[in-house]
């Protein structure tokens, strides 16, 4: 089943590559639009089978390159199954948003449903060198979604994310390759290498191996000061690019942290958490101080996820302090932690679909150039409310279970960190209050012609349908939370428990 949900999107790729451009744009977009609801519906069918609390499920190993102990090992339990649901669901929202079209509409569909089965790939490995050739091939696929479709400097911006993080993944391999060296036999199975620990002991490989990993992890998260990629990333990016770049892409290195860092080497990871810690709160502080200062809305969007995204790791860091008898709120912050990276995705996903449709009507991101636009579009402005809203963390929401979950674990366990990174929030409510009073309120104003109000079309159907669903599902997951905590804590209790 995992193979079919992960191999789907590319074997609709190699089916639509075929067939000429001169077909019609429609017969693309349709082609992935079926595909992607087809992934969304099997990971549907595979939610409702896996029963909560029996570790790993769906698990297929198949030999690959035997004399590396590498081989094709796949599986899902309650860290990754709702990140499965996530890339999927953001998948089938860039394809519902792109059904009126977009330019070299062939192209554009074969990149995504290539990058769709890759993303998938990474939340499905249990193999290292198979985490990592999923890791590296996001990379390349999104480098020519930047380059290809986006706007301005797409060019620069599209290089400056590539080197950046593929210098995060050679990190990454190093590590792994230490990890390999230290296990008896050598193997890059994580299923095999967490049952060994083979760095327990500590001594001198210890150390450099999780330094590797959480550089790697780290510039995708991604985290202060590794961060400078994203901006210009984001800003330059076509609307989808964004939503799968910060909803699915930042969420590999967070993702790395709970399924690598934290299960592999869990005596160094408890012995450096701390790091990891004011790594965290200062990305909180600084996301969010920066977002404040921003004009641009979709930069600002993209600052914001440096503040959501530290949050994840300050409750990483968190969870691997040595903390006796303090296991349920450890527990508390990694559920936290797994509970952000689907709300940040959802929430996240929505604004920056917002963004494009900003775009797409006045030819700018640039908050100074609108306003008044409930007058025009109260959809859209109601849709950028209550995005806003959630992400800044009501109740009601899933933001706010979140985040509740992360301050209440954090507190336990690193008290003063936490205290330290609480500001953030308030920070984060001004700015996207600030946004919503500028771009939705006021008097009516749009970039074309300058000065005067014209007409803002409000949100179309495919716009609706794609941009709604992702705060439904987010405003469900906040009124009945344990549909998502009910998969996520036993993995997290678990997890926890490798701690001792």
């Amino acid at each position: 089943m995992l193979s079919l949900i992960v191999f789907l999107p590319l074997v609709v790729a190699a089916l639509l590559a075929v067939i000429p451009v001169s077909a019609g744009s429609r017969v693309f977009t349709a082609g992935w639009v079926c595909a992607t609801a087809t992934d969304v519906v099997l990971v549907l069918i595979s939610w409702t089978g896996y029963e909560a609390g029996t570790g790993l499920a769906l698990e297929q190993r198949v030999r690959w390159i035997p004399g590396a102990g590498v081989s094709y090992h796949v599986g899902v339990d309650g860290l990754s199954l709702p990140l499965l649901g996530l890339t999927a669901g953001l998948f089938l929202a860039c394809a519902v948003y792109s059904l009126r079209g977009t330019h070299r509409t062939k192209g554009f569909v074969l990149l995504f449903l290539f990058l769709q089965t890759v993303c998938l790939g990474v939340f499905t490995a249990l193999d290292l060198i198979l985490f990592f050739v999923y890791f590296d091939l996001s990379i390349v696929g999104m480098y020519f979604v930047i380059s290809g479709w986006g706007y301005g400097n797409s060019r620069g911006s599209a290089l400056k994310f590539f080197l950046y993080t593929f210098l995060g993944s050679l990190a990454l391999l190093l590590g792994f390759i230490g990890l390999y060296l230290a296990v008896e036999p050598h193997t890059f199975d994580i299923v095999d290498i967490a049952r060994s620990d083979p760095l327990s002991g500590g001594g001198a490989l210890g150390a450099p191996v999780l330094a590797a990993i959480g550089l790697g992890l780290l510039i995708k998260t991604p985290t202060f000061p590794f961060h400078t990629w994203m901006p210009p990333a984001h800003t330059d990016a076509p609307a989808v690019g964004s939503v799968i770049l910060a909803g699915v892409l930042l969420k590999m290195g967070t993702y790395g942290f709970v399924r690598i860092a934290m299960p592999l080497l869990p005596g160094t990871w408890s012995r450096y958490a701390w790091v990891f810690v004011v790594l965290g709160v200062v990305s909180v502080l600084y996301g969010a101080l920066v977002a404040l200062a921003q004009e641009d809305f979709k930069r600002m969007v993209a600052y914001t996820s440096v503040n959501h995204m530290g949050y994840v790791v300050l409750a990483v860091g968190a969870a691997g302090l040595a903390a006796g008898g303090q296991e349920q709120a450890r527990s508390l912050a990694v559920t936290g932690a797994v509970t952000q990276m689907v709300s940040h995705g959802l929430l996240t996903g929505a604004l920056f679909l917002l963004a494009g449709v900003l775009h797409s009507r006045g030819g700018s991101h640039h908050m100074k150039d609108y306003s008044g636009l409930a007058a025009f579009a109260p959809v859209f402005a109601g849709a950028v409310a209550v995005t806003a809203f959630a992400s800044l963390g009501i109740p009601g929401f899933s933001g706010f279970i979140a985040e509740f979950q992360i301050l209440t674990g954090g507190l336990a366990t690193a008290t003063v960190a936490t205290a330290l990174a609480l500001p953030g929030i308030l920070i984060t409510a001004a700015l996207l209050l600030r946004a919503l009073h500028r771009v939705c309120l006021g008097e009516p104003r749009v970039p074309d012609p300058p000065g005067s109000a014209r007409g803002f079309t409000d949100l179309r159907a495919n716009e609706s349908l794609a941009i709604l669903p992702l705060l439904g599902v987010a405003l469900l997951l906040g009124v009945l939370p344990r549909l998502l905590l009910g998969v996520i804590e036993p993995a997290a209790v678990e997890l926890v428990g490798v701690f001792g």
